[in-house]
């Protein structure tokens, strides 16, 4: 019988075959179609450089189209935008973080975002107004409510745990949410628990 003959250092970890996914092209579904999209390391980051996949989660998960068909917003005029141009609109506003009208303009010259949402064109932010009051406010709601219920009514039917940290942070002045309440290091100072 022959042994192995012993090493004196261990030989160390084997070397991975190194992969760098960000290089390769990643296919992401959107209603304009299929997109090919490549990282680029040496560009600045934009803002809005992530809405393909999350266009891509709303139309494979069913969650825009329907959205769209359901909200109580009717025009009888043949001048008058879509539907989803104007729900587009205000749907790209809220995800770039406007809080104003007046910033819809900001969306006016994209043309890559809308076209991948399915819109066809970008309307003005009176239009987008203008549509807003035209939904009835109980209508609206429900509509809402409708579509946001069907976003966590499937996690309802699960049993989780709640696991809340209380630990008692003593708060000195006047900061917001904060109570009177148990504090065993400081009685009566204020403490968001």
């Amino acid at each position: 019988m022959v042994l192995p003959p012993k090493f004196d250092h261990p030989r160390g970890d084997q070397a991975l075959a190194t992969r760098n996914p960000l290089s390769e092209a990643v296919e992401v579904d959107t209603y304009a179609g299929k997109l090919h999209i490549k990282w680029d390391s040496n560009v600045k980051v934009t803002p809005m450089g992530q809405l393909p996949f999350f266009i891509q989660f709303l139309k494979l998960g069913g969650r825009f189209d329907p959205w769209v068909s359901d909200c109580p917003l009717h025009y009888r005029s043949n001048n008058a935008p879509k539907k989803v141009n104007v729900l587009g609109l205000l749907f790209l506003s809220i995800l770039s973080g406007h809080n104003r009208y007046a910033h819809i303009t900001n969306l006016m010259s994209d043309q890559v975002n809308s076209r991948l949402l399915g819109m066809s064109k970008v309307v003005s932010d009176d239009s987008a107004r203008r549509g807003l009051n035209k939904i009835e406010e109980k209508a609206g709601i429900e509509w809402l409510q409708t579509h946001l219920q069907s976003c966590y009514a499937p996690l309802l039917t699960t049993s989780w745990i709640l696991d809340v940290d209380v630990t008692v942070k003593p708060l000195y002045g006047h900061q917001d949410g904060a109570k009177k309440g148990y504090n065993p290091q400081k009685p009566g100072r204020p403490s968001h628990t």
